[in-house]
């Protein structure tokens, strides 16, 4: 785990998050395998709609509870990888469905419920961090690290 003060932190209310997926897409810079963790409920896929906005995504962004992963497009035809591994009884699953084809494609992936996968991750990640605060506010925690391993 990295240091403390190498992770960015920041308060925000719904209104403020286009702001900051905007931050978080800057720092991520060409990061392709963001793991996006909280709760049920911190807001994952709340985030993850106001990054596709902010990346020019023109697919309607849900969460792939069901279906694993959903496969966006951006303006400029570039694929985007969201998984959802919440519903996996087992990281066979994960590895049943060709993630590691996915991490592997070059193409930018948001994966949420990270930790039901851990040996299927690679050594190189974003990783960002949700808490709730209250019912109108979250910390985000984020940082791009090769040390990053849970």
């Amino acid at each position: 785990m990295p240091e403390v003060e190498k992770w960015m932190q920041t308060l925000y209310s719904l209104s403020e998050l286009d702001q900051v997926a905007s931050r978080v897409i800057d720092a991520a810079k060409d990061e392709r395998i963001w793991l996006i963790d909280g709760e049920m409920g911190a807001g994952k896929t709340t985030l993850i709609k106001a990054m596709a906005k902010q990346l020019g995504v023109v697919n309607t962004v849900s969460s792939p509870t069901f279906s694993i992963v959903n496969e966006y497009q951006d303006r400029e035809g570039k694929t985007i990888y969201h998984f959802d591994f919440y519903r996996l009884k087992s990281e066979a699953e994960a590895y049943d469905i060709g993630v590691n084809e996915y991490l592997e494609s070059g193409n930018l992936c948001w994966l949420e419920w990270s930790e039901k996968i851990p040996s299927l991750l690679p050594e190189r990640y974003f990783k960002i961090q949700l808490e709730v605060n209250d019912p109108q506010t979250r910390t985000i925690h984020y940082v791009r690290e090769e040390e990053n391993r849970l």
